[in-house]
Order: C-alpha cells, then sequence, then structure tokens
C-alpha cells in the first residue's frame, strides 16, 4: 500500500500543473488540420522522454520542479526504457505517461484517424511484479491536448487537462490479468508474454490440453496483446 501521506504531498506539489502549456511544442492551428491525432501523441511522447532531467527549466513555477522534490531517478532497465522516471525526495517513485485528449472541434480541427485508437495498459511487458516496489511505485498519467495559446491564437500547444497518480503493482495486476484472461501466459521469469496461436485457440475451444508450440510470442506493450 502507498503511504497516504506521502502521495498527498506530491498531488500538493504538482497540484498546479493543471493548465499549463507545454510550449516547447508550438504549432500553428492551420498546420494542425494535416495531423492524426496519433502522430500528435507520438511528437509529444518523444519530446517529454528527452526533457525529463530538465522539466525544471520548463516549469520554474512549480515546487515539485523547481525545488527539485521530484528528480530524474537513474532507472533500472537501461536508457531507453529506464524504470521508473522519477524519485521524489519523499521516496515514492513515479513513472510518467501521457494520455493524448482530442481537441475541442470548434477550436481545432485535425485529421480523423482511419480506425477508432485502442486503448493501452500504458506499461510494457518489461515492467513487472519483478521491478515495481508495491508501496513506492506509482502509475503518473497526464491527460493533455492541443490548445490554442492565449495571445497568439494562430498557434496551439499541448496543454495538460489533468493528471491522476495510480498503484503501478495494481496496474500490472490489471494487464497481467486480462493477459490470462484471453489465454496467454508469460515464458520464463515474466520475460516474455505469449498469446495463443491460432492452433492454440482451437485446441482451447475443443478442451485439449496446451503445450508451449500453442502459443504465438509476441513483444509487445501494454494489453496489445492481438493476434499478428
Amino acid at each position: 500500500m502507498i503511504d497516504s501521506a506521502l502521495l498527498n504531498e506530491i498531488e500538493s506539489d504538482l497540484a498546479d500543473f493543471r493548465g499549463k502549456q507545454i510550449k516547447f511544442l508550438k504549432l500553428p492551428v492551420e498546420v494542425l488540420k494535416y495531423f492524426e491525432p496519433s502522430q500528435i501523441g507520438t511528437i509529444i511522447g518523444t519530446l517529454c522522454d528527452a526533457c525529463l532531467p530538465h522539466f525544471d527549466l520548463l516549469f520554474p513555477e512549480l515546487p515539485a520542479f523547481s525545488e527539485h522534490k521530484l528528480q530524474k531517478h537513474e532507472g533500472i532497465l537501461g536508457e531507453r526504457e529506464g524504470y521508473p522516471d522519477y524519485k521524489h525526495i519523499n521516496g515514492l517513485r513515479l513513472e510518467l505517461k501521457m494520455v493524448y485528449i482530442d481537441p475541442d472541434e470548434e477550436e481545432i480541427i485535425m485529421k480523423s484517424p482511419p480506425t477508432p485508437r485502442e486503448p493501452s495498459a500504458r506499461l510494457t511487458q518489461k515492467v513487472t511484479v519483478k521491478n515495481v516496489i508495491a508501496e513506492k511505485d506509482l502509475l503518473f498519467v497526464i491527460g493533455y491536448t492541443m490548445k490554442k495559446i492565449p495571445g497568439e491564437e494562430e498557434f496551439a500547444s499541448p496543454t495538460i487537462i489533468d493528471f491522476g497518480l495510480f498503484p503501478v503493482i495494481e496496474c500490472v495486476y490489471a494487464r497481467d490479468k486480462r493477459l490470462l484472461d484471453a489465454g496467454g501466459k508469460w515464458f520464463g521469469d515474466y520475460e516474455t508474454p505469449a498469446i495463443l496461436s491460432n492452433l492454440g485457440k482451437e485446441k482451447l475451444k475443443n478442451r485439449q490440453a496446451l503445450d508451449y508450440s500453442t502459443y504465438g510470442r509476441k513483444e509487445s506493450e501494454g494489453h496489445d496483446f492481438n493476434e499478428d
């Protein structure tokens, strides 16, 4: 269990994060007509990953960053996909995930994606019960959308709508339950998630015993364990 007092401390430090515009990406509103939401989400996610150690420069008015209460974590899973992203001075650790929200169509027009966007569990397969500290780790989810910049109405920037802090261990349990409920499993010591192959699905349907040959291994993120 996450200590509620420590959780409240972080929420208080980040309270003024709501409504902030991430102005290191400023795009003409007219140009956004040619972007799909997923493209913007990819750009923002990449930029935020690169800027994590320097949020104190981007948001000097926020105590969480200016007073260095929230610092870049050294990471335990390598440089590119280090986990977790942040550590707070109170000892809790935060894994940052950005969630894109469609903009107000009356304010900003964008291309419609050809297919509906699929929800994601927001956690890569490398985040497992092996490396999560249940009493310390939080999923730091930031919901943002594109909004016009006050005073520069011809431009728009990503704007933070809200954020949430969730125990990572509960998110991992939910993600893994979905995999198991779908007939999937982990191979090795939580090393590779696998889904049932077409042969495996047929065996399951006919109440036959399953073996390793009936699974298709898939390197994937979140809960996207769909058949290729």
